[in-house]
């Protein structure tokens, strides 16, 4: 079982509020604070410091929270095993890219291979997933763009080119590109937090553009939206093949790219370093 002293520094770590935090563990405000404080004894390490009246972590804060998280997870774990062997039970999360266009012969071959689990699939932006495995409520996440790789452990599962996408009477259909070409157009992007969107805007930043630098900028978190907007040539987008491939068969869609290296982003799956039950759903990365 967890120590209940790391438990209250997790959730104080979430909410960053000790009152909130209480609120949260049914405690009191001054229990908090007491366990917090009865943690820096034992480390010998204060763990939290106020900056401008703002909780912050210190940095052996910031370390016991990254050994913690694992714990936490794998102290659940065993607590699921014992009480019930069986079935496995997985939670997995995808970002939309994966989740919309890359998951399903995944899904259906760890169903397959195991017809008895219980199996939850959440999709959603890739820093909402990093949050649920850092919280415990993901054993992993299939995720694109970028994370932290001292936080996690992670396998790649495939590179898939990404490119520029528009209409096919645009004038840009076909061609390779300037980011300067782009000044004028609409850009249709990802919310921040997406994969996608982290990928295009690393791109820019390697050819010294930002997405400051566009005047016409409009943001939208659902896939068949971007897609039915650049068919009808009300802007252009960038975004992985598995999301265009119908559409660009079809000749409803055609693709651009910047000069320059072809983009390309990284589908991975993520999880816990130290996670003890990795092992339990290893056949779902083969």
């Amino acid at each position: 079982m967890l120590d209940p002293r790391l438990n209250t520094f997790l959730v104080l770590c979430e909410t960053m509020n000790y009152t909130r935090a209480a609120e949260r563990l049914c405690l009191t405000q001054p229990a908090v604070t007491h366990q917090i404080h009865a943690l820096e004894e034992h480390y010998g390490q204060k763990l939290f410091t106020y900056q401008n009246k703002t909780l912050r972590l210190t940095p052996a804060g910031e370390r016991l929270r990254d050994l913690a998280r694992p714990l936490a997870y794998n102290s659940r774990k065993i607590q699921e095993a014992l009480a019930a062997p069986v079935p496995l039970s997985l939670r997995v999360g995808a970002t939309k890219t994966i989740g919309a266009y890359a998951a399903a012969p995944l899904v259906s071959r760890f169903l397959r291979r195991h017809p008895d689990a219980a199996l939850s699939l959440t999709v959603e932006n890739t820093q909402v997933l990093l949050a649920a495995l850092e919280a415990g409520t993901l054993d992993f996440a299939l995720v694109e763009g970028f994370f932290d790789r001292r936080s996690y452990a992670a396998r790649l599962l495939r590179r898939v080119p990404f490119f520029g996408v528009c209409a096919p009477d645009h004038p840009l259909a076909g061609k390779q590109v300037e980011p300067e070409a782009l000044l004028g157009e609409r850009l249709l992007v990802r919310e921040a937090g997406s994969g996608t969107r982290a990928i295009f805007e690393d791109a820019l930043r390697r050819r010294c553009y930002t997405l400051e630098r566009f005047p016409r900028i409009t943001e939208i978190s659902e896939f068949s939206t971007i897609k039915a907007l650049l068919v009808e040539n009300l802007g252009v987008s960038f975004l992985y093949a598995p999301v265009v491939e119908r559409e660009l068969i079809a000749g409803t869609l055609a693709r651009f790219d910047l000069t320059g290296e072809p983009l390309s982003g990284a589908f991975h799956a993520v999880w816990l370093r130290d996670n003890l039950f990795a092992g339990d759903w290893a056949d779902w990365l083969e």
